[in-house]
């Protein structure tokens, strides 16, 4: 597994994380990569209710290259 990257303490957002994906499947739509699971909530909620702790795999997600920034309205 990669090395956990999120600080003691801190609650990630797995929205934002390299690890989260959509699983396409009604009663488990969200799924976490790094700890093989899919869930009806965010992977993170589980793993507090499940560790006490938030997730300590969480990692950024990366910037898409070649990306344009966005034009001001």
């Amino acid at each position: 597994m990669d090395k956990p990257t999120t600080p003691r303490g801190a609650q990630p957002n797995c929205k934002r994380c390299a690890h989260y994906f959509v699983t396409h499947t009604l009663p488990f739509a969200h799924g976490c990569r790094a700890l093989n699971f899919k869930s009806a909530r965010l992977p993170c909620l589980d793993v507090l209710a499940s560790s006490g702790e938030p997730c300590h795999y969480f990692t950024p997600k990366r910037g898409k290259p070649n990306q344009l920034p966005a034009k001001a309205a």
